[in-house]
Parts: structure tokens; C-alpha cells; sequence
């Protein structure tokens, strides 16, 4: 697991993250591999919560415009998966991008948590902490292996570039 930067009681407060627009989202998180499995072996998850191009697939939002993760409960704020919640679940609201031919490492600024603490010692210190798992041989190797997670975010700000071998880029 990775250790996480804001904490899990602004979280379950704020409301503003596992939110689409569309259902189609760049946004809705892109699976590894391995976790399509581990998540097709939970009886409590139907299939279709899987897209074909290894996405979480968001569902309407009852009460609200715009979509929802499916794992998410509306009434609580709780993810259903959170113990076993994605990569990219894991790493929000830092993101992997691609930006000019390079990976980087970038966050969403709509988090207000972050919004407020980007400039923050804590903030770079969490930044070196996550550019360094990310660009661990293990990390790399992951991302290698599940070039899907490698998206084009926009309005988000570059942190850190993720040094992947030639042939990924």
C-alpha cells in the first residue's frame, strides 16, 4: 500500500473525488492487470464495475448529476474496496501522466486538502517519498507491465517525471 497524503477523515467529508461528469471518463480509474482478478474474485462485485478498456466503469449518481464510482456509498462516503482499493485509487490525487513524449507524476489540484498544501514542507516531502516509490525498479516494472495507467490529465500540475525505460515512452 502507499501512504497516503490526505487523510481519510477529509475524504469521507469532502465528496469531491470517485465524481465523473461523463461515464467515460479519463478520470475513472484505469486498472492493473492483477487487479482485474482480485476484483472479478470478490462475489460482492458484479462484473460489469469492469469496462473493457480496464477501467473502473461509474455508475449514475442517484440524487446528483454526473456518475459515481460504483464501489463508492453515496449515503456514507465509504469505498466498498478501500482495503483493497487500485493503484490509481491509491495514488489520487496524484496521477501518472503523459505530457510532451515524458511520464510525470502529477497532481490534481480540484483536491482541496492538496489545493491548500501544495506548497507545504509536508507536501514535498510526501512528493520525494511518492517520486521515489514510483521510480523504484518494482514501481517501474508495474507501470511497464500496465502502460493503461499512463494517462493524459489535463489541468493538472507536473511534480515529479518518472524515469521508465526508453522503450515505454
Amino acid at each position: 500500500m502507499i501512504r497516503q497524503f490526505v487523510p481519510q477523515e477529509f475524504c469521507m467529508k469532502c465528496k469531491g473525488c470517485c465524481r465523473f461528469k461523463e461515464q467515460d471518463s479519463v478520470w475513472s480509474p484505469c486498472l492493473l492487470d492483477e487487479e482485474i482478478q482480485v476484483l472479478l474474485d470478490r462475489k460482492d462485485i458484479p462484473p460489469a464495475s469492469i469496462s473493457i478498456n480496464r477501467r473502473i466503469q461509474p455508475v449514475s449518481a442517484p440524487c446528483e448529476s454526473g456518475f459515481i464510482c460504483p464501489f463508492l456509498g453515496v449515503g456514507d462516503n465509504k469505498c466498498a474496496i478501500y482495503s483493497a482499493r487500485p493503484f490509481e485509487c491509491q495514488l489520487y490525487p496524484f496521477l501518472i501522466n503523459l505530457r510532451k513524449g515524458k511520464v510525470l507524476l502529477t497532481v490534481d489540484l480540484n483536491c482541496p486538502y492538496v489545493y491548500e498544501r501544495i506548497n507545504s514542507p509536508e507536501a514535498k516531502e510526501y512528493i520525494a517519498y511518492l517520486s521515489g516509490y514510483l521510480n523504484s525498479p518494482d514501481c517501474l516494472g508495474k507501470i511497464k507491465d500496465n502502460p493503461q495507467i499512463i494517462q493524459a490529465y489535463e489541468e493538472v500540475r507536473e511534480v515529479a517525471e518518472i524515469k521508465l525505460p526508453n522503450e515505454i515512452e
